[in-house]
């Protein structure tokens, strides 16, 4: 329907445009376009964000993520005992327990022995093994920590530093030392008390039994 002018009439005026309501009215549809193209360009902007926070994490992240695999500590001990004195330390742990290194520790040092645990609960225990050590190693073992307490486990009187309120101890918030026959045993982690009790338990009962 349009008016003598032979313009449309709109049914919400119930009359035509004036030129300003037309003019009006077209300003704002492009206004109304321009923010959905603003809006749809904000959407595709984010997914391309989140794409590649998914790649970062998938290609970058999640790889060094992946732990190291098991490593068969006993078998490396075998192998390495010929090279040492004293019996090497590796007992047998419970299911849960596993290793992730074991062998001497230092290019060229036959005198000592490591492996690396992860716990039944998901922590860290290293464990060090020095032959006829002395103070100085025991110092270097224990990053020069205060002793806070001695404890018994497996019939051995064991040496701790606790860390654990040291800012950034790393590897070594909690420590337990022992002498067993000529080794110097050095068990320095992140894990509980009871997880550390265990292994030192097994360690002294293996060694006291092979000395």
């Amino acid at each position: 329907m349009t008016d003598d002018s032979g313009r449309p009439i709109v049914a919400e005026l119930g009359r035509a445009e004036t030129p300003q309501e037309e003019a009006d009215r077209k300003a704002e549809a492009r206004l109304r376009r321009r923010a959905r193209q603003t809006t749809f360009n904000l959407v595709l902007a984010l997914l391309a964000s989140l794409a590649v926070v998914a790649f970062i994490v998938l290609v970058v992240v999640r790889p060094q993520a992946i732990e190291m695999p098991a490593v068969d500590y006993r078998q490396a001990a075998r192998d390495a005992q010929p090279g040492f004195d004293a019996p090497l330390a590796a007992p047998a742990l419970p299911e849960g327990w596993r290793a992730n290194r074991a062998g001497p520790k230092g290019e060229g040092d036959e005198h000592t022995w490591q492996i690396g645990f992860l716990t039944p609960g998901g922590e860290y225990i290293g464990l060090v093994q020095g032959l006829d050590a002395d103070d100085r190693w025991i110092a270097d073992q224990t990053a020069d920590a205060d002793v806070t307490d001695r404890v018994d486990y497996g019939g051995v009187r064991w040496t701790t530093y606790d860390r654990r309120e040291v800012r950034d101890p790393g590897n070594l918030a909690y420590i337990l030392v022992a002498g067993i026959g000529r080794s110097t045993i050095v068990l320095g982690g992140t894990a509980s008390d009871a997880e550390f009790a265990a292994l030192a338990t097994a360690v002294a009962e293996q060694l006291t039994a092979e000395s």
